[in-house]
């Protein structure tokens, strides 16, 4: 299981955090984990998301106080039956843990070399615990005969100025390099897991690697390669293969995955490159913006309903229906968008194709618009009734290809055709 704490910049950065602490109130700090950076990642364009994480508000509490909460979040039976995988996993002097590792990275039996597992101080804050887990990093990676565990390291990654500290559960430092290393209460059926359990784990991982690649590239005075798919062979740098360790069938006996996250790894830093800086977002709010859920000392919610909806009006939101899943804020942003007649709501897909039409209606209008008056419709029109062309003779051609046996197969697209 995995713990976390965002953590605004120190130094010069001091009032961006006294900004970011007045927005959130004097309500708890919530924590951004990987989980959370990878659905941020998934959506790199909504600026209303960077700001409510970045300032550590809990949007849960917010999209109820908003009127409309979403039922989202990891349900407490899959949390606790993680809890218990994992401290089964570590019992013994992580003996059942140390089996699937010794298949897949070649863990050395009891006796032959010793497994190193430094005290990562867990009951330190996160920058203490980041910085001790810096060092026993840099020396494992010192020793390339040694093989070290690292249970519950703490990382630090930069995202659009705020500085995140992320908790994978453990990291395997052999030769120099480092293997992430995830639990995950899932099991695998036959040698295969869920496809969509394991996408998302991979997704989770990859934020690991991506901060265990900065910190290997700081470390050696190197900037970070460009090509995400090239491993910098740094002293430290991660391995991209990560090992998922799950329930083997329907025990608890475990076996190891091995996943090769590049592709996440490659959206993710591409994305996250593509975030604004948090401190460019809040200079275009109101001064009187904040998002305090606090209840004052008559216990009367310290802002009203409608207050905090303007607060998250001003920060602009790139709603997508992926958004439902992936942000508790979802459903508010729906609304939003269903109100104001946006095509957002109809996907990202239809969103891309419609161009500069922003709404419902003017994408009917725009579609009523007869061929023979296309000369004096706008580039959005004309760009609107290719599209709608291109998507008829698709339906055609799959309506071919039920009928007759070898024609082009349902969602190919004919040669030279372009979205």
């Amino acid at each position: 299981m995995n713990v976390s704490t965002n953590v605004p910049p120190r130094g010069p950065a001091e009032p961006l955090a006294r900004r970011l602490a007045e927005l959130r109130g004097p309500a708890p700090q919530r924590t951004l984990n990987a989980r959370s950076l990878a659905a941020l990642a998934a959506n790199p364009g909504c600026h209303r998301r960077a700001v409510l994480d970045a300032a550590g508000v809990d949007k849960s509490a917010l999209a109820a106080r908003l009127g409309r909460p979403a039922p989202f979040g990891q349900s407490p039976f899959a949390i606790a039956r993680g809890v218990i995988f994992e401290s089964r996993l570590k019992a013994d002097g992580y003996a059942p843990l140390l089996e699937p590792l010794r298949h897949h990275l070649g863990v050395p039996v009891d006796g032959h070399a010793p497994l190193l597992v430094p005290d990562l101080l867990h009951r330190s804050g996160p920058a203490v615990r980041a910085d001790r887990t810096a060092q026993a990093l840099a020396r494992a990676a010192a020793d390339p005969e040694a093989w070290t565990l690292l249970d519950h390291p703490m990382l630090r990654l930069e995202v659009a100025g705020s500085t995140a500290y992320l908790e994978p559960d453990a990291l395997v430092v052999h030769g120099g390099r480092c293997t992430v290393v995830e639990i995950k209460s899932f099991p695998v059926l036959d040698g295969s897991a869920d496809p969509a359990k394991v996408g998302a784990a991979a997704r989770q991982a990859a934020v690991y690697v991506l901060a265990l690649q900065h910190a290997a590239a700081a470390a050696a005075g190197q900037p970070l390669d460009e090509d995400p798919y090239t491993e910098q062979r740094l002293p430290g740098s991660p391995r991209t293969s990560v090992l998922l360790v799950c329930p083997k069938d329907f025990g608890n006996r475990p076996t190891a995955v091995a996943v090769d996250v590049r592709r996440e790894l490659a959206t993710t830093r591409r994305q996250l490159s593509r975030m604004t800086g948090i401190g460019r977002l809040l200079e275009v709010l109101p001064p009187d913006a904040d998002f305090d859920l606090a209840a004052d000392e008559d216990g009367a919610p310290a802002r009203s309903t409608g207050q905090l909806a303007a607060s998250v009006e001003a920060v602009p939101a790139a709603y997508s229906p992926d958004c439902l899943s992936t942000c508790e804020l979802g459903f508010h942003c729906r609304a939003q968008a269903r109100c104001g007649d946006r095509v957002e709501q109809l996907g990202r897909g239809v969103r891309g194709e419609l161009g500069s039409i922003r709404t419902v209606a003017g994408a009917l209008a725009a579609a009523d618009t007869k061929s023979g008056d296309l000369d004096g419709a706008d580039d959005a029109a004309e760009r609107l009734a290719y599209a709608a062309a291109l998507r008829a003779e698709a339906l055609e051609t799959a309506a071919l290809s039920t009928a007759a046996p070898g024609a082009t197969a349902p969602g190919t697209t004919a040669p030279g055709a372009a979205s």
